[in-house]
């Protein structure tokens, strides 16, 4: 349906009328007069019929015009039919870890060997992709934490952020519970959401100013549920051209604080060994019950200004042409 987004501007159209109405009217000019003996030759201009409809005829259009302008004034717009919006009222924070450990090359990727972060990278966009509904920000943290991208529909930027992030971005060391603790401040604010964070590094808390027991306890106050992710190969072969032996590459995942964070906040822990593991917990955590909220509708919105404004100037073509001839006559 058609809808005037200034409705009031239409008060304005006896405008014109007041005018004249009230105002005074400009003075005339004195011409000087011109004596003829007869007035045989002007009787074709003296006929009072032609000269009331050529004024009916001018009035006509410039009242025509006045209301195009104000129509056009008012911007008329197309409002289209509602849409729901996909809407699920959850807000999704994803923390990765940037720290050295993470170029490991213990992850394989199309058939071929990457970095932990690389395969990460991979399979966390595909995830990200599919979160219609929800808001999803990014957290990328080392000896500190930073918001890389804050709570958002536009996963397409989510997902160039993280592919654009690097090792050693946001330091070396691994602060996990300084991690928490910016999640928990960009999310406390959010209501009637279901808050998840979820929480993937490779290592250890060896940074930072909050433990990850104090972040643990001030997320389950805050309603933050946390979903923890070791990511690591438990073995791999490492080695010179003549001997090589077999290490664990995760021997610095600290498991045991990661299950205590999802355990205190309502979440769960996972660990992924390869990348084909990874899928699969992304998988599990894509199927995240959200909360109830009221549905959202949105109308398309179509601009019509320019067709009353362009009448107008059509009309105003037409009134100077008319002027042009007349005078020529």
């Amino acid at each position: 349906m058609i809808h005037f987004d200034w409705p009031w501007l239409f008060a304005l159209l006896p405008l014109p009328y007041l005018a004249y109405k009230f105002l005074p009217q400009a003075p005339s000019v004195q011409e000087a007069a011109l004596w003829v003996p007869t007035l045989q030759p002007f009787g074709a201009a003296l006929r009072s019929g032609r000269v009331r409809s050529s004024k009916r005829w001018r009035l006509a259009l410039a009242l025509l015009l006045w209301l195009l302008l104000v129509t056009a004034a008012a911007r008329p717009q197309w409002l289209g039919d509602a849409v729901e919006m996909p809407v699920s009222g959850r807000d999704l924070m994803l923390a990765v870890d940037l720290s050295g450990s993470m170029q490991i090359e213990d992850f394989t990727l199309n058939g071929q060997r990457v970095t932990r972060l690389t395969a990460l990278k991979a399979v966390a966009s595909a995830f990200i992709q599919q979160r219609q509904g929800d808001r999803v920000g990014l957290i990328l943290f080392g000896d500190k934490p930073y918001i890389q991208a804050p709570l958002t529909f536009d996963h397409a930027t989510v997902i160039r952020l993280l592919q654009e992030a690097f090792i050693g971005l946001a330091g070396k060391r691994t602060a996990i519970g300084d991690a928490i603790g910016l999640a928990i401040k960009r999310l406390k604010q959010q209501k009637n959401s279901q808050k998840v964070l979820i929480l993937l590094t490779d290592g250890a808390n060896t940074a930072g100013n909050i433990s990850p027991d104090k972040a643990a306890q001030l997320a389950a106050e805050a309603g933050l549920k946390i979903y923890t992710i070791g990511i690591g190969a438990s073995s791999m072969e490492v080695g010179s051209f003549l001997f090589k032996r077999t290490v664990n590459p995760s021997v610095d995942l600290d498991e045991k604080t990661l299950k205590h964070l999802a355990e205190v906040t309502g979440g769960r822990y996972f660990r992924a060994h390869d990348t084909a593991e990874l899928v699969g917990i992304y998988q599990q955590l894509d199927r995240l019950e959200p909360t109830v909220r009221d549905k959202k509708f949105y109308r398309p919105v179509t601009a019509l200004y320019y067709w009353p404004l362009g009448a107008a100037l059509l009309v105003a073509l037409a009134w100077l042409t008319l002027a042009v001839f007349r005078r020529k006559a």
